[in-house]
């Protein structure tokens, strides 16, 4: 039987469980996505006490979560502790060492796998009111290439079909991801951590307050991993996306940059892309011309099927804002909605 561990759990010999690999992280920005993950990860990584590795989304504990074709394929390049723990290891003894890895909030077996392997970790989850973080993730998926149906309210409709295995899109190798309503199941997502990690080792944030006061959070984050709040931060703001407005050459794009990333891994027509595209991209205009062909500016939100989402998702908020003892209808301005 194979010696290398499994996420959340170490290696057991015939002599017993095999000490752990390294160095693990202290702390874990849990999620949600587009939520103010990136700029508190951007952020947090120019303090000096702490230390934050270049893969800012391991994924490591969220197995469940993993892709389709990872977990049909398991290959060399599968993850074990020791490459976890890899990512680590430059960490100085003196730094509090944490990542980022936005899934694991809605992972159903990351909370056990984290306590099993490091249970004296913090965990930093971010909340955000449901519609909108719904709307900008499903921006996300498209830009992803995960979801294909741009329409966000035909995307949405889609979630019963794709229960049933249907409407996959061929470049989803994540099915779950596309069932938008279970990512605002916030909390049963958080009941999952303090089933395993004490109140005190667990920080709810919200992002509206994130985003009205970036520095008053952002201390609050300081004081939760207890490491010197007076360390002068930038604040990050991190750029909206753009709508595709084109498909076909938001896939060229995508692939071309994976080209440049990885011309070992990449595809025969990506490569050619890439050495093709940039010498006629080069002028100005025609880059900006590509981009406008690719991509249009976000449109305003449909009041109307944001007003059904609410109305949808009021109960989770509800159950939110009680699990939490705070009043998140009144907050996200959900007190009028019938």
């Amino acid at each position: 039987m194979s010696s290398e561990p499994r996420a959340g759990t170490p290696s057991v010999d015939g002599d017993g469980p095999r000490e752990l690999p390294g160095r693990l992280p202290d702390f874990f920005i849990a999620g949600h996505q587009k939520c103010g993950t990136t700029a508190l990860y951007l952020m947090l990584g120019a303090h000096p006490q702490i230390f934050l590795p270049a893969v800012k989304e391991p994924r490591y504990f969220a197995t469940d979560l993993r892709s389709t074709r990872a977990r049909s394929r398991p290959s060399d390049h599968t993850p074990t502790l020791e490459w976890y723990a890899a990512l680590f290891a430059a960490a100085a003894p003196g730094q509090v060492a944490g990542e980022a890895s936005p899934v694991y909030l809605r992972s159903r077996v990351a909370p056990a796998a984290i306590a099993e392997v490091v249970p004296g970790a913090k965990i930093i989850a971010i909340l955000r009111e449901p519609a909108s973080f719904l709307r900008s993730f499903h921006l996300q998926m498209v830009s992803s290439g995960v979801e294909t149906e741009r329409d966000f309210a035909k995307a949405l409709a889609l979630e019963g079909e794709r229960r049933r295995g249907r409407s996959i899109p061929r470049g989803s190798h994540n099915p779950a991801s596309l069932m938008y309503s279970e990512h605002v199941r916030y909390a049963e997502q958080l009941r999952r951590f303090h089933d395993h990690f004490p109140p005190e080792q667990v920080l709810v944030l919200i992002y509206e307050e994130f985003r009205a006061d970036n520095q008053a959070t952002l201390g609050t984050v300081l004081r939760f991993l207890e490491v010197d709040r007076d360390q002068p931060l930038a604040q990050v703001d991190t750029p909206p996306l753009k709508e595709v407005r084109s498909g076909l050459l938001h896939r060229v794009t995508a692939e071309m940059r994976r080209a440049r990333k990885n011309q070992a891994g990449a595809g025969r027509l990506a490569r050619a892309a890439d050495a093709a595209l940039p010498g006629l991209l080069r002028p100005p205009a025609v880059r900006a011309g590509w981009r406008r062909l690719a991509y249009a500016p976000q449109k305003p939100a449909d009041p109307e099927l944001m007003l059904e989402l609410r109305r949808r998702f009021k109960p989770d908020v509800q159950a939110a804002g009680d699990y939490l003892g705070r009043d998140l209808v009144s907050l996200w301005g959900y007190e009028d909605i019938d």
